[in-house]
């Protein structure tokens, strides 16, 4: 009877505080912190009951201050405590083994650089241990203490994905689709790439907040070849800006095959997705320099761009590239007499240098974070690093939207909706803006040199998931959003609090308020998780509730009944007696109030 009597909540704890302003990066539609018109509580250890802050004499507003600085140095273990307990299921142990499937199904590897410092710490214990190792809570807070914001996005489900392995298993089923494409041949007209298998098919994905899945063949290397060409020219408009570099080069879809011998009205290449523009990039990259000096720049550029995953050099398809680069040498030859070049540029250089950029190799896993550095606005999702300017990001997107995927561009465009560069090594790069990069690879390749499981790919994705850049990301019902929540779990969460709440289930409660839910919600009347768990007398989960998320214990329901009435009337003197002693520590405050500012302000400094 007392939870038909038990159903609403809204949580103003530390931890949802924390994160609503801690961390930087733009939220969903969902915030870390609902918005309520009411004055809300916060805890601290003086001050008289239901004593609005406005009305504290100066002394009591001090001790209030003095309170939340204090609070700084227990701040970080009550976090760990609660993520640590939401891992575990609220075991007091876990293995490391457990530990680590638990990470990676948030999507991250234990491989991402901001792990690095836990995952060094994992080792070491259990290089120092005889057996296997089990994590308590005070390894847990050894090995994630620098990692705390982090793992505690993703077990939350903050990041842009929440349901990772949900769409992982989609992408599973996109890539045998894909895989059953067997039309087209390997291009052969260099010969290096002639060498590799059919049958090779490799997807890699890196969300914007670097969360990764690769599946197939993704640890192959393989040229870049016209992939490179966007990247070429963001580093180029990185480093001399838009006017510069299109004084020499246009922004038109030419509607010719990429390696035409062929200028727009101006005497200059089209874009820089064709042979001609690229060979013109190229010699506007670190004027002055030596070939060794560039080389190294681009290298250092894409690096960086890749998280410092793998980045390589095939010699023998460079060499290859200048021995039947004939096409290429024509098109140079011909830019240098319409002066397409700028002044003092040296036109082989610049070619050599062309080849050189098309024989970088990467694998589908370090171009998958090389896209997502893209989708990110030129910051590397797994370093944090900003490698390109905005500026520089937002042209490349505009121009591998337009002109990326060959004489198909108009196609892909109209089908995908999104920015794509292809190569004739079989390579696709993708990219999702502010969601994921992608990085596709199957060598076979259709007439125009696109990779034919990597279109398939990208135009099931997009059949499957609201990806494209026109889908109507509110009505189009048909499609999947992988970015939201399922949408019945907003009216799922108050069933489940409350009923957690009635079945005394602390360990479900904690993942409840690790995952963002307001721990005050309210039912159709007015009742929250701790009126039920008073009437019940489950003295754990009122502890909980009251010394962790530190929800209200003044809300009133229907029937105009507290939850310290509630315990009263169903004779739990333990709850009485814990209700009494918290509701003596609260401070009313108003939103908006000094003290409610002064408190996000500290805990930002404490995260920092």
């Amino acid at each position: 009877m007392h939870f038909l009597k038990s159903l609403r909540v809204t949580n103003s704890s530390v931890l949802d505080l924390v994160f609503k302003d801690a961390v930087k990066r733009t939220e969903p539609a969902c915030h870390l912190l609902s918005r309520r018109k009411a004055p809300r509580i916060l805890y601290t250890s003086s001050a008289s009951l239901h004593q609005s802050y406005n009305e504290l004499t100066l002394k009591d507003r001090e001790h209030a201050h003095q309170q939340l600085r204090a609070s700084k140095k227990s701040l970080f273990p009550e976090l760990e405590d609660l993520l640590f307990y939401t891992i575990t299921d609220g075991q007091e142990q876990i293995s490391l083994p457990k530990f680590i499937t638990a990470v990676k199904g948030t999507g991250l590897l234990t491989s991402d650089p901001r792990l690095r410092d836990c995952m060094d710490l994992i080792r070491q214990s259990v290089q120092d241990s005889v057996g296997g190792v089990m994590m308590d809570r005070y390894l847990f807070r050894k090995c994630v203490g620098s990692n705390i914001v982090l793992l505690t996005q993703a077990f939350r489900k903050k990041f842009v994905i929440p349901d990772f392995q949900t769409f992982s298993n989609h992408i599973n089923q996109l890539y045998d689709s894909a895989r059953k494409q067997n039309a087209g041949k390997v291009a052969d007209y260099i010969p290096q790439l002639a060498k590799f298998s059919p049958d090779l098919w490799g997807v890699s994905l890196c969300t914007v907040d670097g969360q990764r899945h690769s599946v197939g063949d993704t640890r192959l290397p393989f040229c870049l070849q016209s992939c490179v060409k966007p990247l070429e020219y963001a580093i180029a408009i990185h480093e001399s800006g838009t006017e510069r570099v299109h004084r020499y080069v246009g922004k038109e879809p030419s509607g010719l095959k990429f390696n035409k011998l062929f200028l727009n009205d101006e005497d200059r290449p089209h874009n820089p997705m064709v042979n001609a523009g690229a060979i013109v990039i190229s010699s506007l990259i670190k004027p002055g320099a030596n070939k060794a000096e560039k080389f190294d720049y681009v290298m250092e550029f894409l690096n960086k761009m890749a998280g410092k995953e793998y980045i390589g050099f095939s010699n023998a398809t460079f060499q290859s590239e200048k021995e039947t680069g004939d096409r290429n040498f024509a098109i140079g030859y011909y830019l240098k007499e319409k002066k397409c070049f700028p002044s003092g540029a040296d036109m082989i250089a610049a070619l050599d240098f062309y080849f050189q950029l098309c024989s970088i190799e990467v694998t589908c896993e370090s171009g998958s974070v090389m896209a997502a550095t893209l989708a990110n606005g030129g910051i590397c999702p797994i370093t944090g690093e900003r490698v390109l300017s905005a500026e520089a990001v937002r042209n490349t997107l505009s121009l591998m939207h337009s002109c990326g995927m060959y004489d198909y561009s108009g196609q892909f465009a109209f089908h995908v909706g999104l920015p794509a560069k292809s190569g004739v090594s079989g390579a696709v790069l993708l990219v999702v803006p502010n969601v994921m990069g992608v990085m596709c690879w199957s060598p076979l390749v259709d007439r125009v040199g696109n990779s034919v499981r990597g279109i398939h790919f990208c135009q099931d994705l997009v059949s499957l998931f609201n990806f494209h850049n026109y889908d109507n990301l509110h009505h189009f019902t048909k499609k999947l959003d992988p970015r939201r929540q399922p949408g019945d779990a907003r009216n799922k969460s108050v069933v489940n609090l409350l009923f957690a709440a009635y079945s005394g289930d602390v360990s479900a409660l904690r993942r409840f308020a690790l995952s963002a839910m307001d721990m005050e919600q309210k039912d159709y009347d007015s009742r929250t998780a701790l009126h039920v768990a008073s009437s019940e007398g489950h003295v754990e989960v009122v502890r909980f509730l009251v010394e962790e998320c530190k929800v209200n214990p003044f809300m009133k329901d229907r029937w105009d009944n507290s939850p310290l009435d509630d315990a009263v009337q169903f004779g739990h003197q333990e709850v009485v007696k814990i209700l009494q002693d918290y509701q003596t520590s609260f401070v009313l405050v108003e939103p908006g109030s000094e003290l409610e500012d002064l408190s996000k302000l500290e805990t930002l400094e404490s995260m920092v």
